[in-house]
């Protein structure tokens, strides 16, 4: 069938529409996708992942979410340098901005000797001068290294009292490093001996600042021990070390686990200390506690590589042989051990040869028994007079030449254990030395049994029985601020301090109570007070001023003048600024004329009142004033401005 020729050209145009049409249309996904891929590639190559791109005819649409402006910006860029920049269709978002947060403040204070480092971020409102100036001020001729910087933000909540903390402990530390941050303050320091290592924790305890993590670790030098000494007893009273040294904390560990392991009850100090006589000691001490709980009661005592043991008297031959030969065999080689046993007890016509001392709780001794002769017995009563006092020793002893070798010696050095007790008793005998009594310091007992091992020898015998009183040690007895404060108020609460209407001379009837003061202070030395004066508001304001200084002083300078260390209390006069009281009746007038004693903080200022400032403030009145008249010039206060620690309430205050 042929198309008649009048539709052949319709026909033509309408196939090459079709062809025109599909042509363009492969065209356009030809373009679309080859400019997709494109600036895809250059994206990616140039590392902006974050670009989601795709085509709408001959329109390149850019989106998805970059982190900056200035990576939105460069992938507009970077496209527009692929296709015509015409054809970009910008559907970038970007990152909100977040608020900048806050750095975390810290500073790092080191101190030795003669200088103090300071280093780290304060807020900008802290200035890095006035913690430098506070550092300066913590000793004379400190040299301060100020390598601080500081940020425009404000101080975090407990800033301020973790720095003043911090710059506590750094005056009672002249050798630490102490990290301070509003949470947490680190502390590492140095102390002279194990007994001040504990004093400065207790004050530095007292010092920190209710809700703040302390970290504190302050170390004490390891003390030489000569000799180096361990005795332990077993007897009616159980076991227990009299002495107990150890080269290092295993070693110590496993001595005190030896005792434990035979009965031992209760805590035991146990001193870690230089001078041991052999790498091996913890495993002598072991042994050795070992072959007394085979003895079933005993002695055992190593002054450096002697050991003594010593069983009861009248033990089996056979079960004390046992013994010994046990412990020669467990023994280290540098080790040598003398064994005795003793006889026995017989009854005798006269008693073996003794001599006697006993020491009184207020320090009067009494000698007595047999010394060997004229010139023994003035050496025994010269050292006697020299260890507790010429005028508390009294001396009944006799001579006897019939005496053992090597007894002025075991004297001596009997009086010489009895000195490290508060009270007690010396018994020394032929066979033996003993010591028993009451004592205020925990190292008594050590130091005794080191004092007779050494002066007696290998092999000899002594007996130590000493009691540890709480009381009588003068640490432990030590009040702290708020004691010392409770104490003030007790005195002030008999009479309080007045004076001469008009006038800064202090009322006679005062002087007592001054003198109670003074006898407090005496126990609490070093407080560091604010005296302060008060007036009425009667008088001028600069008179009265004048006047509440010079008031504060005279208290100031009566205490100085009953020999009370004032060197950490200063005198301030407020006049009339601080009332506590109607002014306008003479009741309240009576009650606003006052000397206040107030404990200071760690920066000298007066505990603030959110604080237990009721607790910590005593108040004194003063006579009336009256018009206070010529204006007295203000003087300076009479101690210097110093910081102190800060009270804990205790309930025993309350």
């Amino acid at each position: 069938m042929r198309m008649k020729p009048s539709l052949l050209a319709p026909a033509a145009f309408a196939a090459a529409a079709v062809l025109a049409v599909v042509g363009a249309s492969w065209a356009a996904t030809v373009i679309e996708t080859r400019s997709v891929e494109a600036v895809r590639s250059r994206l990616v190559t140039s590392g902006l992942t974050f670009v989601d791109v795709r085509a709408d005819g001959l329109q390149v649409w850019l989106s998805g979410t970059a982190p900056n402006e200035a990576a939105r910006f460069r992938a507009v860029n970077l496209a527009g340098g692929v296709v015509d920049a015409t054809r970009l269709r910008d559907a970038l978002e970007v990152t909100p901005v977040r608020e900048i947060e806050a750095p975390r403040f810290s500073v790092e204070m080191l101190r030795n000797d003669d200088s103090v480092s300071l280093i780290g971020l304060l807020p900008d409102n802290a200035g890095t001068e006035d913690l430098a100036e506070a550092a300066s001020r913590l000793g004379t001729g400190l040299q301060v290294a100020d390598m601080l910087e500081t940020a425009d933000f404000p101080a975090p909540d407990g800033w301020s009292a973790a720095l003043d903390f911090g710059l506590g402990a750094l005056r009672l530390l002249p050798q630490s490093k102490i990290s301070v941050a509003a949470d947490r303050v680190s502390i590492t320091a140095i102390s002279g001996s194990e007994q001040e290592k504990r004093k400065l924790e207790g004050q530095i305890l007292r010092l920190a600042p209710e809700g703040l993590e302390l970290v504190m670790n302050i170390t004490a030098p390891r003390p030489v021990l000569t000799p180096f000494t361990l005795r332990f007893v077993m007897d009616e009273n159980g076991a227990r070390f009299d002495a107990c040294s150890a080269d290092t904390t295993r070693a110590r560990d496993r001595i005190l686990a030896a005792g434990l392991a035979v009965g031992l009850k209760g805590d035991t100090t146990c001193t870690i200390g230089l001078g041991v006589p052999s790498p091996r000691w913890a495993e002598a001490a072991e042994a050795g506690i070992r072959a007394v709980a085979a003895l079933g009661s005993g002695s055992v005592t190593f002054s450096d590589a002697d050991v003594t043991l010593e069983a009861r008297p009248g033990l089996p031959r056979a079960d004390f042989d046992r013994a010994v030969g046990a412990l020669e065999a467990a023994l280290p080689p540098v080790f040598s051990l003398e064994a005795t046993l003793p006889p026995a007890p017989q009854a005798v016509a006269e008693g073996p040869a003794e001599f006697r001392a006993s020491l009184s709780g207020e320090g009067r001794v009494e000698l007595a028994g047999r010394v060997t002769d004229e010139l023994t017995r003035k050496a025994v009563d010269s050292f006697a007079r020299a260890q507790f006092g010429a005028s508390k020793v009294a001396s009944t002893t006799r001579i006897d030449t019939e005496l053992p070798q090597g007894w002025p010696t075991r004297v001596l050095a009997g009086l010489e254990s009895l000195a490290q007790l508060h009270s007690g008793e010396l018994l020394v005998r032929a066979d033996t030395v003993e010591v028993k009594g009451v004592t205020g310091s925990k190292q008594a007992s050590a130091r005794i049994s080191q004092v007779l091992s050494a002066r007696l020898g290998q092999g000899r015998s002594f007996k130590v029985d000493v009691l540890y009183d709480e009381k009588f040690d003068p640490e432990a007895a030590l009040p702290t601020p708020q004691e010392c404060m409770t104490r003030i108020r007790r005195v002030l609460a008999g009479q309080k301090i007045t004076f001469e209407p008009g006038s800064a001379e202090i009322d006679q009837v005062a002087r007592g109570t001054l003198d109670g003061l003074a006898e407090v202070f005496k126990v609490c030395k070093g407080m560091p007070l604010e005296i302060a004066g008060h007036t009425d508001s009667q008088g001028s304001e600069g008179g009265n001023k004048a006047l509440s200084q010079a008031r504060a002083e005279a208290v100031l300078l009566a205490l100085q003048g009953r020999r009370v260390d004032v060197s950490r209390m200063k005198a301030v006069g407020y006049g009339e600024e601080r009332p506590i009281a109607d002014n306008g009746e003479e009741e309240g007038r009576e009650a606003n004329r006052r000397i206040e004693f107030t404990l200071l903080d760690e920066g000298g200022n007066p505990v603030d009142d959110a604080a237990p400032v009721v607790e910590e403030t005593v108040e004194a009145s003063a006579d009336a004033d009256g018009a206070a008249g010529a204006e007295l010039d203000d003087g300076p206060s009479a101690a210097p401005d110093e910081m102190t620690m800060r009270p804990k309430r205790r309930p025993q205050d309350d």
